[in-house]
């Protein structure tokens, strides 16, 4: 019997699912789909047409911020839903994205690059925890990190 696969959709429990959406576009590529039925034009914010959108369907304000996704513009990759929640971090998540900074690269050259994807990020709002060095062969070097709201991830 062929075991089918599955599509599936990465869910982020968020304090500011709008700004922790954003970091999250930035990092991996990604991009805000338009709200259902409305086309968004080409360089106009998707941001914007959400919070017209909202507007428009009666959302009060203070629940404008409950939800928020990006997609993979290609297709590819999983959806990515960040939904607000009461309460805040307190303990290491129990799953976390490793993002592929330095595909096919190894040594010091694919720490330099993961170093080099880890300025970037810092630079949109991550926070670097600790750099691990390659250890062949079961581990090739990664950099763990954490997102604006405290989750951690690897580049790797």
């Amino acid at each position: 019997m062929a075991i089918e696969t599955r599509s599936f959709q990465v869910t982020f429990d968020a304090q500011d699912p709008r700004a922790l959406s954003t970091f999250w576009r930035d990092v991996l590529g990604y991009v805000h789909p338009g709200p259902p039925g409305v086309e968004v034009p080409e360089g106009a914010d998707p941001l914007d047409a959400w919070d017209s959108f909202l507007e428009q369907v009666g959302v009060p304000p203070e629940q404008r911020n409950n939800a928020s996704a990006i997609e993979d513009p290609t297709g590819a990759g999983p959806r990515v839903f960040f939904q607000r929640v009461p309460e805040s971090k307190t303990a290491k998540n129990r799953v976390h994205l490793d993002v592929r900074a330095a595909p096919g690269l190894q040594g010091e050259e694919r720490m330099a690059a993961l170093e080099a994807e880890c300025e970037r990020v810092v630079a949109l709002g991550a926070t670097r925890v600790r750099r691990v060095e390659p250890d062949p062969p079961m581990s090739h070097g990664f950099i763990v990190m954490q997102d604006p709201e405290g989750n951690e991830w690897c580049l790797d």
